[in-house]
């Protein structure tokens, strides 16, 4: 029996899930890495703890689950989380810890280049909005504010990049995960000679170009006898998690969508031309040549969720956080849509889209003498969505999208399932692998295999377990919460920017 595995180095942990040939999944292991906000901008991962988790993960899933069933592995592919950024000396050897998508450090930096001349000329070129996420910004923030750092770099990799040259010895980056740094043409597909002017680097200091289903080389013996793998396992660069998710998803035909709810979330649409959007709200990056995946990120998905869990939820015992999330959730359902009146803005980690805010800031509103805990739960859920809903609707300017699919381990949640289906007003279907993103990596390695013909056909593969249709009695209850969120968002603008200035004088 053969098998395909997936490695999905995410934003707070490593996932690694074993496929038979039909696309059945047969093993799956997690294990999880922290990060670092050692100032309220800063986010960052130890990219040697994030390997030696990969590698004890990959241990446990093949010695429990692969190597046991006699499953002969003949494809290992890869996906990660975006906007990365690790500095590497001449030896490879990092200098310091990986900086990631949640940094908001270059706040003045991506304001500055936003509001520059050349600022639509890069988002134009590049398909990634000008905003402190992106490895631009943060290269740029590292030239003029650590300079010691930047000087010794020999290169600015991702994490991705480290830890499959960890594994081969080898450099490279997909065409797919540059496109979400802010200095590839997404057009041209070499490196954007403007981007990189403003990094102020040459496309000798990035990593070596190649498709999603470049296949790397051999695993170091010493990896490859220490995971029991045999000679001749094809390794694949693979993807981002934010394009296998969609591929994974199924949501391929022009009028479906597919909404991903993890840490962070996104509502994403595929296509084969760029979504253009004059007020630069939405992300276009490169699935292959022939696809774009467009749409629009949030910072605060489940991880509000989880903040909110940990400050006031009901611990038996220290690890017990998602059991006291499903808690907390059962709570919620005892309220009724809208929170009786009390709103929650999600934007613990800033915001991306549709507001592209870096100094937005969680805010509770309308609290009154009435409200009890279970408001306060089920307000934190619909802000959550609501934030979904305005990057779809955004999305909509573009687009018509009569259904969507859901993933991620937040949105195939049933009570936000349903929550997502009434705010769209739009049916929303669970595919049977809730997990898109390995079930994306899955089907580019089946493709590259040539199980499938063609992307395309791979999508289509995808089956779903349910579908979610609307309570439209709600949908108008939402509505006008929603449009009252929308405002706040941007009535607090100059809010956000002096409570951020505060901070930052303390």
């Amino acid at each position: 029996m053969e098998c395909i595995i997936t490695i999905e180095i995410g934003t707070n942990a490593v996932r690694i899930m074993a496929f038979d040939l039909a696309g059945n999944v047969i093993g799956s292991s997690k294990g999880s890495y922290p990060t670092f906000h050692v100032e309220p901008d800063y986010s960052e991962q130890d990219p040697d703890q994030m390997f030696i988790t990969m590698l004890y993960v990959m241990k446990n899933l093949l010695n429990e689950k692969i190597h046991p069933s006699n499953y002969r592995i003949i494809s290992i592919c890869f996906s990660a989380s975006m906007h990365s950024v690790l500095p590497i000396d001449k030896h490879g050897v990092p200098l310091g810890n990986a900086i990631t998508w949640p940094d908001n450090r270059g706040r003045k930096e991506a304001e500055d280049l936003k509001n520059s001349s050349i600022g639509s000329t890069i988002y134009n070129s590049t398909g990634t909005p000008i905003h402190p996420m992106s490895p631009l910004i943060k290269i740029a923030w590292l030239q003029r504010q650590d300079q010691e750092r930047f000087k010794k770099a020999s290169k600015f990799i991702t994490i991705k990049t480290y830890i499959i040259q960890q594994l081969t010895k080898e450099y490279f980056l997909d065409y797919s995960l540059a496109s979400a740094t802010g200095l590839l043409n997404i057009h041209t597909r070499k490196w954007e000679d403007a981007a990189l002017d403003y990094a102020g680097i040459t496309s000798d200091r990035l990593p070596d170009l190649v498709p999603v289903f470049h296949s790397l080389g051999t695993i170091r013996k010493e990896y490859q006898k220490s995971l029991g793998l045999p000679d001749g396992v094809k390794i694949i660069i693979g993807s981002s998690d934010g394009c296998l998710a969609t591929l994974g998803g199924g949501a391929w035909e022009i009028d479906k969508a597919t909404i991903t709810i993890e840490d962070s979330g996104a509502v994403r649409v595929v296509s084969e031309t760029v979504l253009e959007d004059s007020k630069q709200r939405l992300f276009n990056y490169l699935l292959t040549d022939k696809y774009y995946i467009s749409g629009g990120p949030t910072n605060n998905g489940g991880v509000a969720f989880e903040w909110f869990a940990k400050q006031f939820g009901d611990f038996k015992n220290l690890y017990d956080v998602e059991n006291v999330m499903q808690h907390l959730v059962h709570q919620a359902m005892d309220s009724r849509p809208g929170s009786d009146g009390l709103l929650f803005l999600p934007y613990l980690l800033g915001e991306r889209a549709p507001i592209w805010n870096a100094n937005a800031r969680g805010t509770f509103f309308g609290i009154n003498i009435k409200h009890e805990k279970r408001h306060f739960i089920r307000a934190t859920v619909e802000g959550i969505l609501y934030e979904i809903y305005s990057i779809g609707k955004t999305l909509e300017d573009h687009r018509t999208i009569n259904s969507l699919t859901a993933n991620g381990s937040f949105a195939s949640i049933p009570f936000c399932t349903q929550l997502l289906a009434d705010i769209f007003n739009k049916p929303i279907s669970i595919g049977v692998n809730p997990d898109s993103i390995a079930q994306g990596a899955f089907l580019l390695s089946a493709t590259d295999l040539g199980i499938y013909d063609s992307l395309d056909n791979a999508a289509k593969s995808v089956k779903m377990a349910t579908t979610f249709e609307p309570f439209k009695q709600n949908n108008p209850i939402y509505m006008k919460y929603f449009e009252l969120y929308e405002r706040l968002s941007v009535k607090l603008r100059e809010e956000f920017s002096d409570i951020t200035r505060l901070q930052n004088e303390n």
